[in-house]
């Protein structure tokens, strides 16, 4: 199983970014999946999950009503788009799938290599 991320770049403050994580080698249609990230610095920290057809979300407080997590099913993907991104939101992001508890990284059984996202002020 791979995950792959992809989508990071650098953008201004207010600008947006649509991250997206391709999954190849199965299909996870009833698991969790996940979007994490590691700042400069700091611990990794929980950022969005969907739950198995999308009909459950969870986000972190510091994102909320700014970044959105979706899933489509039928290509084996998801995705978080990141709107009015603030300088804080650089990190390191990585994706997470087969997740049994949303928020907890240690409970993903498959884990993407990171995408870089820096929001310049």
């Amino acid at each position: 199983v791979q995950l792959q991320a992809s989508g990071g770049g650098l953008v201004q403050a207010g600008g947006s970014l649509r991250l997206s994580c391709a999954v190849s080698g199965r299909t996870f249609t009833s698991s969790i999946m996940g979007w994490f990230r590691r700042a400069p610095g700091k611990e990794r920290e929980f950022v969005a999950a969907i739950r198995k057809s999308g009909e459950r979300t969870y986000y972190a407080d510091s994102v909320k009503g700014r970044f959105t997590i979706s899933r489509d099913n039928a290509k084996n993907a998801f995705y978080l788009q990141m709107n009015v991104l603030k300088p804080e939101d650089t990190a390191l992001y990585y994706c997470a799938a087969g997740g049994t508890y949303y928020s907890d990284y240690s409970s993903y059984n498959y884990r993407g290599q990171e995408t870089l996202v820096t929001v310049s002020s």
